[in-house]
């Protein structure tokens, strides 16, 4: 609001434009609105009726950026008070959630929202973007449900692989499936991870469904 102020009113003795007070209050407005922005409360949908992700890990990093909602940032999480870093492949795609969903751990969810995977162009951290799910893995953590969505961008120009749904995925592209499958199997370097099933998109959609 400072900032404002003195850019429109600057240092002198002049009484203050009353015109310029409308502007300086809807400046502060929608600077208070971006700054409280929840995103894990954002639409699970846009205006446009795509599914939406909110990426918190670029495609090709190693390092473990998660969104924290208590202070509103994306955050590298910490482990043994070190920043964690994935020691094995970078992520294969844009990892982020699917805002406004949670994987209910009374139902036998991790208690997080719902992951996601967008294979695509290289998206930074904080990227909201609407996305065309193919299907979905899911796989056992700790004996916990741990559900990964597999999507590509909406935009087509965002793509790095053209197919419309699972089976098209699977036909066209069986080893970079094989090799999601095994990177998250695999990436923890631990036995506690077990594969349970792929889905296809009309699966994965009610997956979406379920923990919404």
């Amino acid at each position: 609001m400072i900032f404002l102020f003195n850019a429109l009113y600057g240092s002198k003795k002049e009484p203050f434009n009353s015109f310029l007070l409308p502007i300086v209050i809807l400046g502060c407005l929608l600077l208070t609105a971006c700054q409280s922005v929840n995103y894990y409360n954002l639409p699970t949908y846009s205006a446009s009726n795509h599914l939406q992700a909110v990426i918190e890990i670029p495609a090709g990093t190693n390092h473990k950026i998660e969104y924290d909602s208590a202070s509103n940032q994306f955050i590298n999480d910490t482990k043994n008070g070190k920043p964690r870093v994935v020691q094995y492949l970078p992520y294969l795609g844009n990892y982020g959630f699917i805002p406004s969903t949670m994987m209910d751990t009374a139902r036998g969810g991790d208690g997080d929202a719902l992951d996601i995977l967008v294979l695509g162009e290289s998206q930074p951290t904080g990227t909201v973007m609407e996305v065309h799910l193919l299907g979905a893995l899911s796989i056992l953590d700790g004996g916990e449900i741990d559900t990964k969505l597999i999507a590509i961008p909406a935009d087509p120009s965002q793509r790095i692989i053209h197919v419309a749904d699972f089976q098209e995925f699977s036909e066209k592209y069986p080893l970079v499936k094989e090799m999601i499958k095994n990177w998250f199997l695999h990436y923890k370097r631990n036995d506690q991870v077990s594969f349970q099933q792929w889905m296809n998109r009309e699966e994965a959609m009610e997956e979406v469904k379920k923990w919404r």
